[in-house]
């Protein structure tokens, strides 16, 4: 059972669960109240309450990412696996080589005039 999960990003989600809580005495070695057990028969934690074993709530909680978490994670993945590709191919194919170091040089060039036109703004 999850006590408490808090999000501390926006791309993660949690549901379900339960909220109570169940407070377990000691096992005194007589069937008392607040004693546990594990029930192989049913598979499930039980608890006595005096007149009889209760099931502990099978409820539980789920975690995991938004959907835009996992647009983005997918396309990271796509990115990767375009990027390894390139990478093999500019080790076997010198125009590609090629194509591929004037492609860096233009983002060089556009991250300067990138820089140069926010000091420009900045400055006038």
């Amino acid at each position: 059972m999850i006590k408490s999960i808090s999000s501390t990003g926006r791309y993660f989600h949690v549901s379900g669960g339960n909220a109570g809580t169940n407070y377990i005495n000691n096992y005194s070695g007589a069937q008392g109240i607040g004693n546990m057990r594990f029930n192989t028969g049913n598979q499930n934690i039980e608890i006595y309450d005096g007149n009889g074993w209760i099931q502990l709530s099978s409820a539980y909680a789920t975690v995991g990412l938004d959907q835009e978490a996992v647009d983005l994670l997918d396309w990271a993945k796509a990115k990767r696996e375009e990027e390894r590709k390139i990478e093999r191919l500019i080790e076997t194919n010198p125009a590609v080589k090629i194509a591929y170091e004037a492609v860096v040089k233009a983002q060089e060039q556009l991250k300067i005039t990138t820089i140069l036109s926010k000091d420009e703004k900045t400055t006038s």
